[in-house]
């Protein structure tokens, strides 16, 4: 098929794969290898391993491992963190699988930090009432994790990956059933991938902001695409920023990891003086919510922020967080000497398309894990570490129902292909997202973003970052409260304890396929 935008794009009933997996991340190659033996086949946009937000994650993973903590206790600081959205059941849930999942991970080799007797080694994050995160080499978790499960998947003949193609559309047949998605590659051609189960595990939306630590790529289009096929939607509203993205003007911004924060490094102004009991009684362990509007307003009000980590890590900086010190030292810091500058960040989205205890959407045929979903359990604020668990105890759960069951197979489909957002309305929509729709918002300012989306929609159509942008700018003007990640200048209080919730006024499948 050729290239262009805004067009309709069929596809037969037969379907090429019985699973068809979107994203090479944790979530997505997690769950292929749990599908063992039934094959599967997994869009990559990258080759294998590369551009993935999980790879960059340095925090680590979260779960009771140690014989102090307990599943209540780390479900218990998940409805905490997350100011009264978590869903109870969802949290106990991941607190309960998580110990099985990381001795998963080490059976496929990665090679977690241990304590000299050979335990586990557990760090401290902020929002945790015990040590509980499983860390590789200081700050390397995720990129360790990632290579684990890319050799595993060389090694797989279950798996077929097909590298180098962004999905674009979704293929539903005329009951509405998800049949696939449309592929583009580089050169802007557009093929199809039908499947009998299609499961997106896409990212977050970070790339809709002008600061973030997300891969630029990750611009929520699988909720988008979700969305515009009538999946329900919910809590959009609710995006995580970093408190500590190191300020050196890369895009993305390179962070510097919670567990530096875990080890006691402090956030200072200009000055020198430490600012984070003016904010919060547990000072720099404080929520991250609370965390980065602390610095947000610091730096406002013109004393900047700073992280320093000379006392706590000092000059142990290189092999206990190489990544970090990699990223300080390529703009001429050192850290083991000098104090980090830093900002708040795009980092985690808690919104996103609804899913089941098993990961299946409100759409038949499509299932959904990581970080474009909503399973409750991150409600208005995720507590640390624990995004890599939910993928690994969604992808499990997903692949346990998936791996022996009857798949029925669509009938014949169409999707709806936007053109691409091009570059320059790309960089106005990330600006006005990070200035409107950032870590302090107001209706004046959600407003006027709503109003400069509408005005790039006219021009450039329903692209998908302005699907998305948009959900995320109206889910934000319509919550008149402050709760989690979601904080309103004009309306600091918290209300009661709401999700919201998106669906779409779509045409009928129906209706397209007999038009077609």
């Amino acid at each position: 098929m050729t290239s262009g935008g805004n067009q309709t794009i069929a596809a037969s009933g037969a379907a090429d794969s019985d699973v068809l997996i979107v994203g090479a991340g944790l979530a997505g190659l997690f769950l292929a290898l749990e599908l063992a033996p039934r094959a599967c086949v997994v869009i990559s946009p990258a080759p294998l391993g590369q551009a993935a937000s999980s790879a960059w994650a340095q925090g680590g993973l979260a779960a009771a491992l140690d014989p102090l903590d307990s599943a209540d206790q780390h479900a218990s600081d998940t409805i905490n963190a997350g100011s009264g959205l978590v869903d109870p059941v969802v949290a106990r849930l991941i607190a309960e699988e998580g110990p099985a999942r990381v001795r998963d991970l080490i059976t496929l080799g990665v090679p977690f930090d241990r304590t000299p007797d050979g335990a586990l080694a557990l760090s401290l994050e902020a929002a945790h009432s015990r040590p509980r995160v499983a860390r590789v080499a200081g700050d390397l978790a995720g990129k360790a994790i990632m290579d684990a499960l890319v050799a595993a998947v060389g090694a797989s003949n279950h798996i077929t990956v097909i590298e180098g193609v962004r999905a674009v559309g979704l293929l539903q047949d005329a009951n509405h059933r998800v049949a696939g998605v449309v592929l583009r590659d580089s050169s802007g051609n557009l093929t199809t991938q039908t499947a009998r189960q299609t499961v997106l595990c896409t990212g977050g939306t970070g790339g809709l902001f002008q600061v973030t630590t997300n891969p630029r790529e990750a611009r929520g289009d699988a909720i988008a695409m979700a969305y515009e096929a009538g999946a329900l939607i919910a809590d959009v509203e609710f995006v995580q920023f970093h408190p500590t993205a190191i300020d050196i003007g890369r895009d993305p911004a390179p962070l510097a990891t919670e567990a530096l924060r875990g080890e006691g490094a402090t956030l200072r102004n200009r000055d020198g003086k430490r600012f984070m009991a003016n904010y919060h009684t547990l000072e720099e362990l404080a929520p991250r919510d609370e965390v980065a509007r602390a610095i947000h307003s610091e730096r406002a009000s013109g004393r900047g922020a700073f992280l320093d980590c000379r006392s706590a890590v000092g000059i142990h900086f290189p092999e206990h967080f190489p990544t970090v010190f990699s990223a300080c030292k390529s703009a001429g810091i050192d850290p083991r000497f000098e104090m980090i500058p830093i900002a708040p960040a795009a980092h985690y989205h808690m919104g996103g398309i609804v899913a089941d205890f098993w990961g299946r959407s409100t759409l038949n045929g499509l299932s959904v894990c990581g970080e474009c979903t909503s399973t409750g359990a991150h409600g208005a604020n995720r507590l640390a570490s624990n995004s890599l668990l939910e993928a690994v105890v969604f992808s499990h759960r997903i692949a346990q129902h998936l791996r022996d069951a009857e798949l029925d197979a669509a009938g014949a489909s169409i999707a709806h292909v936007p053109a691409s957002l091009p570059h320059d309305a790309l960089q106005i929509l990330r600006g006005e997202m990070s200035s409107r729709c950032g870590v302090v918002r107001d209706a004046t300012g959600l407003n006027q973003l709503i109003g400069t989306i509408d005005t790039l929609r006219t021009v450039h159509g329903a692209a998908r970052p302005l699907v998305t942008a948009g959900l995320m700018a109206t889910a934000a003007l319509a919550r008149k409260e402050s709760r989690g990640g979601h904080f309103r200048s004009d309306f600091p209080d918290t209300g009661a304890p709401e999700r919201s919730f998106l669906l779409s006024d779509f045409t009928d499948p129906a209706e397209k396929v007999a038009q077609s």
